[in-house]
């Protein structure tokens, strides 16, 4: 995997894990006294977050998760191992240029994006990649490196899939970052199944950025994952923040950007054999995977063995079978997956019958 794709945000880690892109990240309430705000109504507070302009920042993210996966499966499902990151340090100057740092352990990736060029380094390898985007690639495609790995990013996701089949209110305050934030809180309609019980936004009371993140699932008292700020400033950033130069002795690989044809006619095909099933909540994604990823593939001169997807399946999910065929059954606490033996896939925050119902609908 690209690790400039890496960017924890909720549609690539829910896409990954099977939960349909509804799962975001969470933290609990902080400490002490709630601040005392003006009142606002659940509806003024949802069209103020949507409507706030990007502010410039720096702040700290944290991250961590409670989802019951398998130890390996931070390392074999795609996207799954941003899971893994410590923290998360982040600047944005509001207008499209970030710099984001990810710690992991005694491991640094910083990945700055600076108007057509992106810079990603690796201390571990003391290694970087410096891409040059092409102004007409820019314009037909959207790098997902442009997206900045915080909440406010995937609240407004979040707002966007579920607000209609929510019962959207606002349950008190909270100090988050130590500023003073309102509790936006979206749960499922009676009508919506899913396993996740409710998600919370914290949202900044001045500049109506989230802060912070919650989401709940049925049956736990605790978030399943998290994602918030534990330190932010607004103010301006220097524009010689984003001008990287690589530390001494690095090993520096230059690449351009470009579409390639090959890569967009496979996307193109995955694109229109995968459909949603349901909406809301209770949306299951489900497609076809290609034939030759549930196979081995052989070592090529120069390059690394692909994955054994079937062995890695058996080690960490549930053999399953039904009137619509069979295959394995991946889950967490916030959603599930299954894979079929003929390359189907089903992947929602659902029950598993909700995924085996997906798989036979036409």
């Amino acid at each position: 995997m690209d690790p400039k794709k890496k960017a924890i945000t909720a549609a690539v880690v829910g896409t990954a894990l099977g939960v349909g892109g509804l799962v975001v990240v969470a933290m609990p309430a902080s400490a002490g006294d709630a601040p005392k705000l003006p009142q606002v109504s659940a509806e003024e507070l949802v069209q103020s977050v949507v409507a706030a302009k990007p502010a410039p920042f720096d702040g700290t993210v944290t991250v961590s998760n409670d989802l019951g996966l398998p130890k390996m499966a931070t390392g074999a499902v795609p996207g799954a191992s941003a899971l893994g990151i410590d923290s998360a340090q982040v600047f944005s100057d509001g207008a499209g240029k970030t710099k984001v740092s990810l710690t992991k352990g005694q491991t640094q990736e910083t990945i700055v994006h600076n108007g057509n060029t992106v810079w990603d380094y690796d201390s571990k390898t003391n290694s970087a990649t410096k891409t040059t985007i092409p102004a007409d690639v820019a314009t037909k495609h959207q790098p997902v490196e442009g997206q900045s790995p915080d909440p406010a990013t995937a609240a407004k996701q979040l707002l966007a899939k579920v607000r209609e089949s929510s019962n959207v209110a606002v349950d008190g305050t909270a100090t988050v970052a130590d500023r003073p934030a309102y509790e936006l809180v979206l749960t499922p309609k009676p009508t919506e199944r899913t396993l996740l019980r409710e998600i919370r936004v914290a949202v900044d009371s001045q500049t109506r950025m989230p802060l912070r993140l919650s989401v709940l699932s049925n049956g736990t008292t605790a978030p399943a994952l998290e994602l918030a700020f534990s330190k932010i400033e607004f103010a301006g950033q220097p524009a010689d923040l984003f001008a990287f130069t690589p530390p001494k002795g690095a090993k520096v690989t230059e690449k351009q950007a470009k579409i390639d044809e090959r890569d967009k006619a496979l996307a193109n095909e995955a694109k229109q054999d995968t459909k949603l099933v349901g909406d809301g909540w209770d949306t299951v994604v489900t497609g076809k995977v290609p034939a030759d990823l549930m196979q081995a593939k052989q070592q090529a001169q120069g390059q690394e063995k692909g994955p054994d997807v079937q062995k890695m399946l058996s080690r960490f999910a549930k053999r399953v079978n039904g009137p619509w065929g069979s295959g394995y059954l991946f889950t967490t606490k916030v959603g599930g997956a299954v894979l079929t033996d003929d390359g189907r896939f089903a992947a929602g925050a659902v029950p598993e019958q909700v995924l085996y119902e997906a798989l036979g609908a036409k």
